[in-house]
């Protein structure tokens, strides 16, 4: 009897921030930006970057669940320095490329 590989399904999580420190934020940015290299390397970050006019950010987070992305959004050097707001973190589909 063949045996079956255990699929683990992932979630994509979007997290839009407000930024409310922006002294702060650029002090922390290179940390932040490295943390969050390590997350793309580890395949726990689809994508992520600053609204043109620096006021925010989205990140799309690619996790088991959301108890996994809060825990990542509570080790970001950002969260640490209290430089932003959630504004929304949620679940999200993607269906443009269809995957």
């Amino acid at each position: 009897m063949a045996s079956l590989d255990k699929v683990e399904v992932m979630a994509l999580f979007a997290l839009q921030l407000k930024f409310t420190d922006p002294d702060r934020r650029m002090e922390v940015r290179p940390a932040h930006r490295e943390y969050l290299a390590e997350l793309y390397a580890a395949g726990k970050l689809h994508e992520a970057g600053p609204f043109a006019d620096q006021s925010g950010a989205l990140l799309i987070y690619d996790v088991a669940d959301e108890a996994e992305v809060r825990e990542i959004i509570a080790k970001d050097p950002y969260t640490t320095a209290d430089v932003y707001e959630i504004v929304t973190l949620q679940e999200w589909k993607r269906t443009i490329p269809a995957t």
